[in-house]
C-alpha cells in the first residue's frame, strides 16, 4: 500500500515542491556517489558496491552444514505473542533463502548480552547438539564472531568439528562507541543500568569486553587462530543521515578510530583473517536483512537502484564457502 501512497503524494506536490524533496531524498538516503569517490574506501580492501544487489540464478552448495549464529542483543527466533502470531526472525528471509538452494543450515543461539566466555559455552553446546557431529562452517554476524574464536581457540570442544568462521562486521579490535559510552555514562550510571537489565533477567558481561582497550591487552593476545580452520571477514560502511540511528555512534567511531564504519563497527576492526571486502552504503542492520524498506523505497524514487539485498549476500558466501571446498 505504501507505494502508490507515496507516488500519489509526491505526483500531487507542485513541480517546485518536487524540485526540493527529491533531492533531499537522495541526498538523504545514498550519497553513493560521495561514496564512490572517497579516498579513504581505498585502504578498505575490496569495495563491494553493489555486488550483492540482486539475487543470481546460480549459487554452488557447501558440502556441509552451515551454522548462523548472532550478535550482541540478538535471538535466534522471538515470540512476543507465543504461538498466536508469527515469530520474529534474526536472520530475516536469510536461513529460508540458504535452505531452498539445498544448504542444511542451524541457527545457534547464545546469551543476548552475556560474556564471550558464557556466550561462547552456550554456543558450542548448540552446535554440538543441533549438528549431531556433522562438520560445520560458522556464519557470525557482529559480536559473536568473537564467541566463535573464544570458543575455537580456548573451548577447543571436541565433539565439534569447524571447518571454518565467517565473521561479519565483528568488533575484533573493539569499538570506539563502546568506550564513548562507558566515558560517558560513568561507573555509576554503569552499575545502575546493569542493575536494571539483571532485574529483567539480562547480563551484562558483554559490554565492557567490547572497548578497545579489552580486545587488545586481553583477548586478542590470548585467541589465536587454530590450524587447520579457515578465517574469513567482511565489514561495512555507510554515511548515514543526520535522522539516522546510526548518526551518533558513526560520527563518534569516525572521531575516534578516523575511519569509515558501519554505525557500530569500523572496517578496520573488522578485518580477521582473510578479509573479503567491505560493503559500501550498507549497516550493521542491514547486513542481517533488517533493512528499513521505507528507506530504500524513497531511494528508488531518487532513479537510484538498491545496491544491497542480504539474501544474495549470504548466498554468495555459501558460493564462496562451496568453491573453497567447504
Amino acid at each position: 500500500m505504501i507505494r502508490p501512497i507515496v507516488h500519489a503524494r509526491l505526483c500531487s506536490l507542485r513541480t517546485s515542491h518536487r524540485a526540493i524533496f527529491i533531492p533531499y531524498v537522495r541526498r538523504a538516503f545514498s550519497n553513493a556517489q560521495t561514496r564512490k569517490e572517497d579516498p579513504r574506501l581505498q585502504d578498505i580492501g575490496r569495495s563491494l558496491q553493489d555486488e550483492y544487489a540482486v539475487v543470481r540464478e546460480k549459487y554452488d552448495t557447501p558440502k556441509h552444514t552451515v551454522v548462523l549464529a548472532h550478535g550482541l542483543l540478538g535471538f535466534d527466533e522471538l515470540r512476543l505473542a507465543g504461538q498466536f502470531l508469527p515469530g520474529i526472525q534474526y536472520w530475516r528471509g536469510i536461513k529460508d533463502a540458504l535452505a531452498e538452494k539445498g544448504i542444511e543450515v542451524i541457527v545457534a543461539a547464545v546469551p543476548p548480552s552475556g560474556s564471550i566466555e558464557a556466550r561462547a559455552a552456550r554456543l558450542a553446546d548448540d552446535i554440538a547438539q543441533k549438528a549431531q557431529g556433522k562438520a560445520v562452517n560458522i556464519i557470525a554476524h557482529s559480536m559473536v564472531g568473537l564467541d566463535s574464536r573464544y570458543m575455537i581457540s580456548r573451548l577447543k570442544p571436541g565433539n565439534i568439528k569447524i571447518l571454518s568462521l565467517t565473521t561479519i562486521a565483528t568488533p575484533h579490535r573493539g569499538s570506539a562507541f563502546a568506550d564513548y559510552m562507558f566515558d560517558t555514562i560513568g561507573p555509576r550510571q554503569i552499575r545502575r543500568l546493569y542493575r536494571i537489565m539483571e532485574y529483567f533477567g539480562l547480563e551484562t558481561g558483554a559490554f565492557s569486553q567490547l572497548t578497545r582497550k579489552y580486545m587488545k591487552e586481553e583477548f586478542n593476545p590470548k585467541t589465536p587462530d587454530v590450524e587447520g580452520i579457515k578465517y574469513y571477514s567482511y565489514g561495512a560502511s555507510l554515511e548515514p543521515s543526520s535522522w539516522s540511528v546510526f548518526a551518533l555512534s558513526h560520527s563518534v567511531i569516525k572521531q575516534r578510530e578516523g575511519g569509515i564504519n558501519d554505525g557500530l563497527v569500523s572496517v578496520a576492526s573488522s578485518q580477521w583473517g582473510d578479509y573479503k571486502g567491505t560493503l559500501v552504503g550498507v549497516s550493521h542492520l542491514d547486513l542481517i536483512n533488517w533493512t528499513n524498506r521505507l528507506k530504500w523505497f524513497l531511494w528508488e524514487l531518487t532513479g537510484s537502484k538498491r545496491n544491497f539485498n542480504a539474501v544474495a549476500f549470504y548466498l554468495d558466501i555459501a558460493d564462496m564457502l562451496a568453491k573453497e571446498g567447504l
